[in-house]
């Protein structure tokens, strides 16, 4: 009865190899071959993430400009101007905003676009990774038309006045505020299959790991301390699990 089993399982598996290895074949007849450090991205602005999942961006020789397409800033200059004229398929001539783009590729490498800045993605797979300097603003409020805050560190400082108040300002858009900004280095997770763009963080990677229930287990037995050392190693063990394939034609 056991051999008879094993027999049974050993077969099943055989049939879900050959079944992976046609699935595999059927994607390369297609056009379709698995990506490698060595695969190189057809050059050209993506609008959209649909567009990179096809490799079919937007050619340097549709796109209008008066710099040589053989410049190795092409882009960057391209990029100077808010505005970028293309022409579609049919010859038409084309308006978009360079901040409505997705990214571009240039040598094959491809760069995604977060506020306003383009930002080479360094590990492409079925979740792809990538840094980029984040800048954020910090909003401080002082009292409401600069009414006297006992608690600021100011207090003794200044008589009851809203124009001795260290936060007033009546000419300020926000009313009775101040600002401040902080730019910081960040890394974000791509899921190839719906292009959203994710912090890379332990919620995420565990999101992600889901559609593999084995690797989605092995990682939720972890300790937190652990799932923060190891979220890299994971995501490549998604993705050698899940290779990704791209179209060549």
């Amino acid at each position: 009865m056991n051999r008879k089993i094993t027999k049974l399982g050993s077969l099943l598996c055989m049939m879900l190899f050959i079944q992976g290895q046609v699935a595999v074949v059927g994607q390369e007849r297609a056009g379709m071959v698995k990506y490698t450090p060595e695969f190189k991205f057809k050059d050209g602005i993506y609008l959209n993430f649909e567009q990179v999942k096809q490799n079919s961006p937007i050619s340097k020789a549709k796109l209008l400009s008066s710099t040589d397409y053989n410049d190795r800033e092409f882009f960057k200059k391209l990029f100077e101007k808010d505005n970028i004229y293309y022409y579609d398929d049919i010859g038409v001539r084309q308006e978009l905003g360079k901040n409505s783009i997705w990214g571009y590729s240039r040598n094959g490498i491809l760069y995604i676009q977060v506020q306003a800045e383009f930002n080479r993605i360094t590990f492409i797979g079925s979740i792809c990774h990538f840094v980029a300097d984040i800048t954020t603003e910090d909003r401080y409020y002082g009292s409401p038309y600069g009414y006297y805050n006992p608690y600021s560190p100011y207090a003794s400082s200044y008589y009851y006045s809203p124009y001795y108040s260290p936060y007033y300002n009546p000419y300020y858009p926000y009313g009775n505020s101040r600002r401040s900004t902080r730019t910081e280095l960040k890394q974000f997770i791509i899921d190839w299959e719906t292009g959203r763009v994710m912090d890379f963080d332990v919620d995420n990677t565990k999101l992600l790991l889901m559609k593999d229930p084995e690797l989605h287990e092995e990682f939720a037995r972890l300790s937190r301390k652990k799932k923060k050392d190891l979220l890299f190693v994971y995501i490549r063990k998604f993705d050698e699990k899940y290779p990704l394939y791209v179209p060549v034609d």
